[in-house]
């Protein structure tokens, strides 16, 4: 088997994803798991790199120049057959474990890129439901890598991957703003009672589908982040500020994180990121 199929080395790039609302749905089968909701994907994301390995002394991850392990990573390179023989370079744009789908993103870029690279002949499905399966199995993540491989601003009508899920979208295009304080682990706040999450999360979505818009979206997100309780005493001050200021901003799931459409942060005296929302979903870079 041809081991390079191009002149360099494959990299796939993931756009970053912030979840507004979500609804757990879990499931013994890791393909049907998921979440339903609505984000945002972001032209921030993550670059990942597939290359045959030259030593098996080489880590078999890096990001951002760092040796790290991912469990959705190393999953995803089984699923190839190529963990032994693979090693993965990733850069990103945004901060791990503060809601932007990093994890997602690098099993996904992982998937697309180390397909090229070891000529695996997948389809794109196969792909998306692959590093979807190694981040419900890791804890993870529920809806990101789905989410992601749509781009835009998706809309998960149903849970699970390709086979199973069901997503629409808000047709708009806008500036985002974001500010991270810190973390929160989502297998924490799974481990809690769902019931108020998948209630608050039906509603949100009820309440865009009624009305898909952008403004729509951060309202919904912004009542179900107070509803469920997990704003933080910096994410709710920075929330209100914004709103004070005359702009639209929530919290972003799961994360000490808030977004904001426009230059909403900005105006309300903060130093936050900005960057829009991203069109196309994951793909290869030529």
């Amino acid at each position: 088997m041809r081991e390079e199929s191009r002149d360099g080395p494959p990299t796939a790039f993931v756009p970053g994803h912030v979840t507004g609302f979500f609804s757990p749905c879990p499931d013994d089968d890791p393909e049907r798991a998921g979440s339903r909701g609505a984000g945002l994907t972001l032209t921030d994301g993550v670059r990942v790199t597939v290359r045959a390995a030259e030593s098996t002394a080489d880590p078999t991850l890096t990001l951002d120049g760092n040796p790290l392990s991912m469990p959705p990573v190393e999953t995803v390179l089984d699923g190839l057959g190529v963990r032994d023989r693979a090693r993965v370079v990733a850069e990103s744009d945004l901060p791990l474990g503060t809601g932007f789908g990093v994890s997602g993103a690098m099993a996904l870029g992982t998937a697309l890129a180390a397909n090229a690279r070891f000529d695996r002949e997948r389809s794109a499905n196969d792909l998306v439901t692959l590093a979807h399966r190694a981040e419900v199995e890791a804890g993870t993540g529920l809806g990101d890598v789905v989410a992601q491989a749509r781009g835009g601003v998706p809309i998960r009508l149903d849970p699970g991957a390709p086979a199973y899920g069901r997503l629409d979208g808000v047709p708009a295009t806008r500036r985002i703003e974001y500010l991270s304080f810190g973390d929160l682990s989502t297998a924490d706040v799974l481990a809690d009672d769902i019931d108020p999450l998948v209630s608050a999360g039906d509603a949100a979505l009820d309440t865009l589908l009624d009305r898909p818009t952008l403004s729509n979206l951060v309202t919904a997100s912004r009542r179900f982040s107070r509803e469920v309780g997990l704003r933080t005493e910096r994410v709710a001050a920075a929330i209100d500020a914004v709103t004070a200021a005359g702009g639209e901003a929530s919290m972003v799931m799961l994360g000490e994180t808030v977004f904001a459409l426009d230059r909403g942060l900005s105006d309300a005296g903060y130093d936050a990121r900005a960057c829009r929302t991203c069109a196309p979903g994951a793909h290869l870079v030529d």
